[in-house]
């Protein structure tokens, strides 16, 4: 009795010694993934989410008159001891070549600054430092009569905090007033962008439907040399740059293209028609080019519906389109829906396509968030912009596990 319980016990030790050696092995397997995912997603995310609250620069450019500023009110122009504070720092930043980062940052609080900052700076610098700590003031406010607006202290003091939310406000077109409450910003960009984006996305999404569906029902209903034959073509874009598509669709919609000529040389129009640079030319071209993420998805799906479910319905009585609505399509839904949710995001950051021909009207979110990384440095807003968007798409992509998603298709 004694052995067979050693035994047991021992077995059981073994058992799970076997357990962890799986586990371990697993674990190894899997590492080179999750070092992928932290490098390649979590860590560029993270530090987009980080950037869009974080700006330092003008704390660390001016951090005294900053300190000096805090108990102002706002109403009235700063004492003197801070304009003298600020002519010092303006006569270091100049001397230091630094003076360009603090206009940037102003003007993009108040548009106008960054001139009037970046000459202030040309005048200080040669100002005597003793006369500058006795007489700041005065050589500020002689600088440019714009430094006795106390709008502009108060765009310097909104700049100032290290971590802030106003970007968030920015990207939806709200800002702070002077009292601190939030209020609408003159110009509306950001939400309307959103919505176009979204219009945009949503329009390619059911366009590639409505063209995907049938081609992947007649793939799915013929032989397999024929699906096949379908099936390179579907594939064929891969086989080419975006860069190449993308130009093949300029050369085509252009105004002295190949659609403008065979439509005046049909006879049809007798002028050029406005093809190129507008939501048209990006839909249609964006339309091109993710038609297979539909087709795939459907197309996996409907191969492995049985056909006999269609002749057998109409066999007792139902007409074709009836069957197919009532047996084909909801047995398809996990296809179509999979194929859209991959559209609509794959569209909604797309960015080559708008950039190339979308022209101003036909640009979405991405060419803007784009533009301030790349021409504007606004970093900070430009991950505000991708945050929004990431939350956008989280959002909807929740929305549609929740109310469309495969769990809540039911047959029949």
């Amino acid at each position: 009795m004694t052995n067979t319980s050693t035994l047991t016990r021992e077995d059981a030790r073994n058992a799970a010694r076997e357990v962890r050696k799986r586990r371990l092995q697993a674990f190894i397997f899997v590492v080179p993934l999750l070092v992928f995912i932290l490098f390649a997603f979590v860590a560029p995310i993270t530090t987009m989410l980080y950037r869009s609250i974080h700006n330092p620069t003008v704390a660390e450019l001016v951090p005294e008159s900053l300190t000096m500023l805090e108990d102002w009110a706002g109403d009235s122009l700063p004492d003197d001891a801070v304009l003298t504070q600020f002519a010092i720092d303006m006569k270091r930043m100049a001397n230091n070549r630094t003076s360009g980062q603090l206009a940037d940052e102003i003007n993009r609080v108040l548009p106008g600054m960054s001139s009037v900052i970046k000459s202030t700076a040309r005048g200080l610098r040669r100002a005597d430092d003793a006369d500058l700590t006795a007489n700041g003031h005065v050589l500020l406010l002689d600088a440019n009569k714009r430094w006795s607006e106390p709008a502009v202290w108060r765009a310097i003091k909104a700049a100032g905090p290290i971590y802030s939310t106003s970007y968030y406000l920015t990207a939806v077109d709200l800002e702070r007033g002077a009292d601190g409450s939030i209020q609408r910003r003159d110009v509306q960009i950001y939400k309307q962008l959103y919505t176009k984006t979204l219009k945009m996305a949503l329009t390619i999404t059911v366009l590639t439907m409505l063209l995907g569906y049938p081609l992947a029902f007649y793939m799915a209903q013929a032989s397999d040399s024929t699906a096949n034959f379908l099936m390179v073509f579907v594939l064929l874009p891969f086989w080419t740059s975006l860069l190449v598509r993308t130009t093949a669709w300029i050369a085509l919609l252009q105004t002295g293209g190949v659609v403008n000529s065979s439509l005046i040389w049909a006879g049809i129009i007798n002028e050029p028609i406005e093809l190129l640079y507008n939501e048209f030319s990006t839909i249609l071209a964006m339309t091109h080019i993710l038609l297979p993420f539909m087709v795939l998805p459907l197309y996996a799906v409907m191969r492995g519906i049985d056909g006999s479910y269609l002749r057998a319905a109409i066999s007792m009585g139902s007409s074709p389109l009836a069957a197919w609505y009532r047996i084909y399509l909801p047995m398809s839904l996990p296809g179509l829906s999979a194929g859209a949710l991959l559209v609509f995001i794959i569209s909604i950051g797309y960015y080559i396509t708008p950039a190339l021909v979308g022209g101003t009207d036909g640009q979405m979110i991405s060419n803007i968030i784009a533009f301030h990384m790349q021409v504007s440095n606004n970093w900070e807003l430009a991950a505000a912009l991708g945050s929004l968007l990431l939350i956008l798409i989280l959002v909807l992509y929740w929305l549609f596990d929740r109310y469309v998603g495969t769990d809540n298709l039911k047959l029949g």
